[in-house]
């Protein structure tokens, strides 16, 4: 008699179900939700991001830091002073014009410099001044690239000609010379246009500047993804229920853009930092007795040999910003694109 064989049913234990049941909770998470998680996931971009936090803390900090412990502010000279370092008194730039190196403790920290000035004080106010004109600009930079972007992508026609070719004209230029040669004349001249009235060497000038050069590099691939966003079905079907050009824009097209916008920030912020320590570190930025960390840069490299803190000091913070933002960028990138990391490994 022949027998019928044996059907082998696979026992599906706990670790199964609950594997599942994750997959369905993560399925049911919106798409901000699940970038959230993934970005929860990558330790050294939060570590990073938790380092430019701290650069920003410290930087706010330095009224309290210049009034409790150094007893000093940031454009205060010392030249006749003396400091008391191992039970010696020391002057706080000697007579041969070398500044005392770093004492380690509340006054003169990271030493002064050619002027007598408290070096991490100066290092402190340079981190506000820097670290508000790389973020001033960042944002004015993204409102307008949004804006251009926006209108040339949408629109096309002469509008997108007109915007295309200009943005052409100022991405031909270097950035950092361009900013070199609007620096040198806006900082002799000030900035009138109409009833706006900027005054030589206000720093607004140098945000403007930096939030200027920088827009092509912004609104160019902002202008391409919204041409391609204007074809697709849900835009069609907005068209189709009657829905005008400003809502078929801010509602349609310009929440598919905030990926691009949200990890264009950090960039943006990033270089900004980093032109406005050149074009100050050239004299076409922050004017003295303004201090930045390009300013202070500036005034460390004549003393690079004897006091060479004044140099290592600010090149560090810069490093340290920087490296921060990019990193943290590109974290939050492959939180929103996954795909992105798989593409740069194969």
């Amino acid at each position: 008699m022949a027998t019928e064989p044996a059907t082998e049913y696979a026992f599906e234990g706990p670790a199964a179900f609950e594997e599942e049941a994750k997959r369905e909770r993560i399925a049911g998470l919106s798409p901000t939700r699940l970038a959230l998680r993934r970005l929860g996931r990558n330790k050294t971009a939060l570590a990073f991001g938790a380092l430019f936090l701290l650069i920003v803390f410290v930087s706010l900090a330095a009224p309290l830091w210049a009034k409790h412990i150094a007893h000093t502010g940031p454009d205060t000279g010392h030249l006749t002073d003396t400091v008391t370092i191992g039970g010696k008194k020391k002057f706080v730039v000697a007579p041969d014009g070398v500044p005392i190196g770093p004492t380690w403790h509340g006054r003169f920290f990271l030493g002064a410099d050619q002027n007598g000035r408290d070096t991490m004080v100066r290092l402190l106010y340079g981190g506000r001044t820097s670290l508000l004109i790389g973020i001033s600009a960042a944002l004015i930079t993204a409102v307008l690239s949004i804006l251009l972007g926006l209108v040339s992508g949408y629109y096309r026609g002469w509008s997108d000609t007109v915007i295309s070719r200009s943005l052409d004209i100022v991405w031909a230029f270097p950035v950092l010379l361009l900013g070199i040669a609007l620096g040198t004349a806006l900082n002799l001249g000030g900035l009138h246009i109409g009833p706006i009235h900027i005054g030589a060497g206000s720093q607004l000038i140098v945000i403007l500047i930096l939030a200027v050069v920088y827009i092509p590099y912004m609104a160019r691939p902002l202008r391409g993804q919204v041409l391609a966003l204007r074809e697709k079905e849900f835009v069609e079907a907005a068209r189709a229920q009657g829905a005008g050009s400003m809502r078929i824009i801010f509602s349609e097209i310009l929440p598919n853009l905030s990926s691009t916008i949200i990890v264009f920030l950090p960039l943006m912020i990033a270089n900004a930092i980093l032109l406005e320590a050149a074009l100050s570190f050239l004299g076409a930025g922050v004017q003295p007795p303004t201090s930045s960390w390009g300013t202070i840069l500036k005034d460390g490299i004549e003393k690079i040999t004897t006091g060479p803190t004044l140099t290592i000091a600010p090149g560090l913070m810069l490093v340290l910003t920087v490296l921060a933002l990019n990193v943290f960028g590109d974290g939050v990138r492959d939180a929103l694109d996954p795909r992105a990391k798989i593409r740069l490994e194969h």
